[in-house]
């Protein structure tokens, strides 16, 4: 499965102080600030964990 477009969450206001994720194989993440930086790869199982634990706090 490719990737999808990159996308930003809508409570960001687009400030670009914020990361942006794309789905597919994998979760892909990169910072708005460098986005020619690193991408951290995340399987689903990741993700689900991330969000979840961010949802608690």
């Amino acid at each position: 499965m490719t990737h999808s477009e990159w996308r930003t969450d809508s409570y960001s206001g687009g400030s670009g102080q914020c990361v942006e994720v794309s789905f597919g194989d994998t979760a892909r993440v990169r910072d708005t600030k460098d986005r020619q930086g690193g991408v951290l790869d995340l399987s689903d199982a990741a993700w689900r964990a991330f969000t979840t634990a961010l949802k608690v706090r």
